[in-house]
């Protein structure tokens, strides 16, 4: 009896290796050993890496040539010495009327004085009466008249003042602040001479209050040994 099927004696290793090893494979398995592999397509993407890595070389000089034209910034310390000051606003106390009079208020301790400017010749009346006779100190009257004096604006206008409250002292340097703040509004270029002198600023003190048990605000009754 003769058979087909040739015996493994007879089968060369050459035979062995071409002959098809039949296998139970799955429908997916089969269409994907049937579709060919391109033989050059593994080599290919391997040859265009090197090629975009080399591309990237201008790519990177030319990002750096540009980059460098940009300023630079800078931080904290390195900032810039260029840089702008900031400048504080120009604050104005006091109004002028319709009529062109320049007025201020000007306070001290307890006492408060409102001023009025116009164009004159050096007319300065408080409370009704000449400042030499209202003022009998000759202190008092130069420190009235030095912002006037300091603006060379003393014969150049008319100063009316009203004051009313506290002493002497007090009602001198609300005076001055009132001077002051109507001679700014008149002119704002006076700003930085009259703030650069100190008429600008509001002396804040205040006398201290007494205290109960106390003659003062600190001063103790007499020791009375009888």
């Amino acid at each position: 009896m003769s058979t087909d099927t040739p015996s493994p004696e007879d089968v060369t290793p050459e035979a062995a290796e071409a002959a098809p090893v039949e296998e139970n494979l799955t429908p997916e398995e089969e269409l994907q050993a049937a579709t060919p592999e391109a033989p050059g397509d593994e080599p290919a993407a391997a040859t265009e890496e090197p090629a975009a890595e080399a591309g990237d070389a201008p790519e990177a000089a030319a990002s750096d040539e540009a980059g460098s034209d940009l300023p630079e910034l800078t931080l904290g310390d390195g900032a810039p010495a260029e840089a702008e000051e900031l400048v504080a606003p120009l604050i104005v106390r006091g109004k002028i009327d319709k009529f062109g009079v320049a007025m201020g208020t000007g306070r001290r301790k307890t006492s408060v004085a409102r001023v009025r400017i116009k164009d004159g010749n050096g007319e300065f009346v408080v409370n009704g009466k000449p400042f030499e006779e209202f003022f009998c100190v000759e202190r008092d009257r130069k420190m009235v008249q030095e912002a006037l004096i300091l603006t060379e604006m003393r014969d150049k206008v008319d100063v009316w003042v009203r004051v009313n409250g506290g002493g002497t002292t007090g009602q001198t340097g609300a005076v001055i602040l009132g001077v002051a703040r109507a001679l700014q509004v008149k002119d704002p270029a006076f700003h930085h001479v009259l703030a650069s002198g100190g008429f600008l600023t509001r002396d804040d003190r205040m006398v201290e209050r007494k205290k109960y048990g106390r003659r003062k605000a600190r001063r103790g009754t007499q020791f009375s040994k009888r």
